[in-house]
C-alpha cells in the first residue's frame, strides 16, 4: 500500500473509524469492525447512495430486504455453484494457499486476470515463482469456490450458502415485487445488505473482505425499449478504458458524453449509460473526482454478464474498483424460471393487435406408423425441436435409414392475431461495496497541514455536522455552550467536547472530519456571539448566536462568511 493508505489506516484505527476484527485473538484476515465514527460516516454514505439510486429515480426504483442464507437451488440456477470461483495455488512445502492471479501480478507487475488455469501454471513455472512465505515450490493452479457453505436446519437439513451478492434475492422476489408494486417496466429493485465471500487472500484493508455490505440495484427493463430519461445526464462526461483499447495493449482513456455512449454504441443498452452517469455523480459527491470506467474483456466478465464496466477510482495514487456495472440480460430470470419451474416472464400488451406468421409442424402419423422402427427414430430426432429447427433439418434433407424426414414431417405457416408477447426482462446492475466506499473516502479525504491531520470529508458524509466547544472550564461558559449545543441539535448532528486544550479539541475534530467548530468564550457572555472555525482553512468568523443557524446554513451551502482574519492555529 502507498504511504497515504498506511497513514489513513492508522488514523482509522486510532479515531474509531475501522480496525481488524477479533484483535484480542490476533484478528482474522478479511474481517473488520466499523467503529462509532466509521458507522456514522458509513450510514451517511448509504443515505447518499439512496438519494442517487432510489429517491431521485422518479419512482422507478423500490427497496427490499432479503435473507443472507440462501438454498442451494438458487445458486444452481444462478450459476454460482459452478462459476463463482477464483484460481488458487498451494505451496507443496508449507501448505499455504494463495490466490494465483494476485500472486503473479504482485511479483511480475502485470495483469493476468484473464488467463486460464493452464496459462497461469505456465507463467508460474516459466518465471520460477516460488512460495512467498517459505520459498517452496508451488503446485498446480486449481479453482476454489468462494461460497460460504452452511446447513439449513439440524442434522440432515437442506444445504445452503451465505449469499455472495444481494442480487439473487431480488431475482427470486422479482415477480412478487412486479405484481404488488407497479406491474410495468422499467422496475428497479434496490437492496443494501450483508454478503459473504470466502476470499482466498483478503488484502488492502476494507477493499477485499470476507464479510461486507453491498448497495446494488437490479434494474429490470424491456430490452426493445430504448426511451431512457437521459435529458438531465446526457452532457455529463465519462472516461472509458474500452475493451478494444485493452486488446490492442494500450491504456488510453476515451472521453464520451453520456449521450455519445448511447449514440456510438459504447454501451449495449442506454440504461447502462444512465446508471454509469448516476454512479459518476454519486462518486463525485463522495469527494472522489478522479475515476474512469474499465470495460471488461469477455474472459474477464462474470458468467452472467454480457457487458461489464468496473468504475475505477484513483485514490492515494492507486487504482481501486469502487463499483461494478453489469448488463446481465435475462440470464438470471430465465435460469430461475428453468430450475424452479415458475413462469418469471412478463406480458407486454401491444397498443394494437398485430398479425404474426406462425409456423406449425404437421406429422403424417399413418406414414410414421408404417415405417415402424425408422418412424420411431424419426420421432426421437424431432422430439423437443421447434418448427424452425425441424424446418432446417428438412432443408438439409436429413434422413433416417435413407428415409427423408420430409416424407413424414412438413411445416405450414399461418397468420395469427396476437395482443402482446411474454418475455424475460433484461437487467442492468450497478453495484457498490459499502465498506470499500468508506475506505476509499477516508483515504481520499486524508490531508496533512502543519503536522496536523485533517479528514477533509464532503460535508454530506461527515460523522458530525458541527462541534461545540467551551473555550474555558468556567461554569457560565460551559452552560452557554450546552445551550448552543441543544439549539443546534434540532437541525444538526453535534459533537460536544469540553476536555483538554482548545487546540487538542480542534485537532480531534479535524481528524474525524467535522466541517465546523463553534467555540464559546468569555466574549460570548458579553455580546452573545461565538466563533465558527472552518475545518479545512482554519479560518474563523464571529457571528451572533441568534443568527448562528442561518450562518451555518450558508456555510453548508458553500457561502463564505466574513472572516475576522484570525487563523485557528494562532490560539492552538
Amino acid at each position: 500500500m502507498s504511504d497515504v493508505y498506511n497513514k489513513a489506516v492508522e488514523l482509522a484505527k486510532r479515531r474509531g473509524i475501522f480496525w481488524p476484527s477479533y484483535e484480542i485473538y490476533g484478528g482474522i484476515a478479511g474481517l473488520y469492525d466499523i467503529g462509532p465514527v466509521g458507522t456514522m460516516i458509513k450510514n451517511k454514505i448509504v443515505s447518499l447512495w439512496r438519494k442517487y439510486f432510489v429517491e431521485s429515480t422518479m419512482g422507478m426504483v423500490v427497496e427490499v430486504e432479503t435473507p443472507m442464507i440462501t438454498p442451494e437451488k438458487v445458486f444452481e440456477a444462478s450459476g454460482h455453484l459452478k462459476n463463482f470461483t477464483d484460481p488458487v495455488v498451494q505451496c507443496s512445502k508449507c501448505k499455504k494457499v494463495f490466490r494465483a492471479d494476485h500472486l503473479v501480478e504482485e511479483i511480475l507487475h502485470k495483469n493476468v486476470e484473464s488467463l486460464s488455469l493452464s496459462q497461469l501454471d505456465s507463467v508460474i513455472k516459466e518465471n520460477g515463482i516460488k512460495c512467498p512465505s517459505c520459498g517452496g515450490d508451488l503446485g498446480e493452479v486449481r479453482y476454489f469456490n468462494l461460497l460460504f457453505e452452511t446447513t439449513i436446519g439440524p442434522y440432515t437439513g437442506e444445504r445452503g450458502f451465505l449469499r455472495p451478492e444481494t442480487a439473487q434475492g431480488m431475482f427470486t422476489a422479482f415477480k412478487r415485487v412486479f405484481e404488488s408494486y407497479r406491474q410495468r417496466l422499467p422496475l428497479g429493485i434496490a437492496q443494501i445488505g450483508r454478503v459473504a465471500r470466502n476470499e482466498i487472500s483478503p488484502r488492502q484493508g476494507l477493499v477485499r473482505m470476507r464479510e461486507f455490505s453491498i448497495m446494488e440495484v437490479e434494474f429490470f427493463m424491456d430490452p426493445k425499449e430504448t426511451d431512457v430519461p437521459l435529458a438531465d445526464l446526457e452532457n455529463d462526461k465519462v472516461k472509458i478504458l474500452r475493451a478494444q483499447t485493452k486488446e490492442a495493449g494500450r491504456e488510453e482513456l476515451d472521453i464520451f458524453t453520456v449521450k455519445e455512449l448511447v449514440s456510438e454504441k459504447v454501451v449495449v443498452h442506454p440504461w447502462m449509460a444512465y446508471w454509469m452517469a448516476k454512479a459518476s455523480r454519486f462518486v463525485n459527491s463522495l469527494g472522489i473526482n478522479e475515476f474512469f470506467f474499465e470495460e471488461k474483456l469477455p474472459q474477464e466478465r462474470a458468467h452472467y454478464s454480457k457487458q461489464t464496466f468496473d468504475q475505477i477510482a484513483i485514490v492515494g495514487g492507486e487504482k481501486v474498483e469502487i463499483s461494478g456495472h453489469a448488463y446481465r440480460g435475462d440470464y438470471d430470470l430465465s435460469g430461475h424460471s428453468r430450475i424452479s419451474g415458475q413462469d418469471l416472464t412478463v406480458f407486454k400488451k401491444y397498443d394494437t393487435p398485430q398479425i404474426v406468421k406462425k409456423k406449425t409442424v404437421l406429422i403424417n402419423k399413418q406414414k410414421i406408423s408404417s415405417l415402424k422402427d425408422v418412424g420411431k427414430e424419426i420421432m426421437k430426432k424431432i422430439s423437443g425441436l421447434n418448427a424452425e429447427q425441424i424446418e432446417e433439418l428438412i432443408r438439409q434433407d436429413f434422413r433416417v435409414d435413407s428415409v427423408p424426414i420430409s416424407s413424414v414431417v412438413s411445416i405450414t405457416e399461418r397468420e395469427e392475431k396476437v395482443n402482446g408477447e411474454k418475455f424475460f426482462p433484461h437487467v442492468v446492475e450497478p453495484s457498490f461495496g459499502v465498506e470499500r466506499s468508506l475506505y476509499l473516502v477516508v483515504v481520499n479525504s486524508y490531508k496533512e497541514k502543519k503536522d496536523r491531520i485533517i479528514l477533509s470529508l464532503p460535508k454530506d458524509i461527515a460523522p458530525y455536522d458541527v462541534a461545540v466547544f467551551p473555550l474555558l472550564e468556567r461554569e457560565e461558559i460551559i452552560k452557554k455552550a450546552k445551550q448552543i449545543r441543544d439549539l443546534l441539535q434540532a437541525k444538526y448532528t453535534v459533537l460536544y467536547d469540553e476536555s483538554g486544550s482548545i487546540g487538542k479539541r480542534y485537532a480531534r475534530a479535524d481528524e474525524i472530519g467535522i466541517p465546523f467548530d463553534i467555540t464559546v468564550d468569555p466574549q460570548s457572555l458579553d455580546d452573545a456571539s461565538v466563533t465558527i472555525r472552518d475545518r479545512d482553512t482554519w479560518e474563523q468568523s464571529r457571528v451572533k448566536v441568534d443568527s448562528l443557524v442561518c450562518s451555518l446554513e450558508k456555510l453548508f451551502n458553500g457561502t463564505k462568511l466574513n472572516s475576522i482574519g484570525e487563523k485557528a492555529d494562532n490560539n492552538e
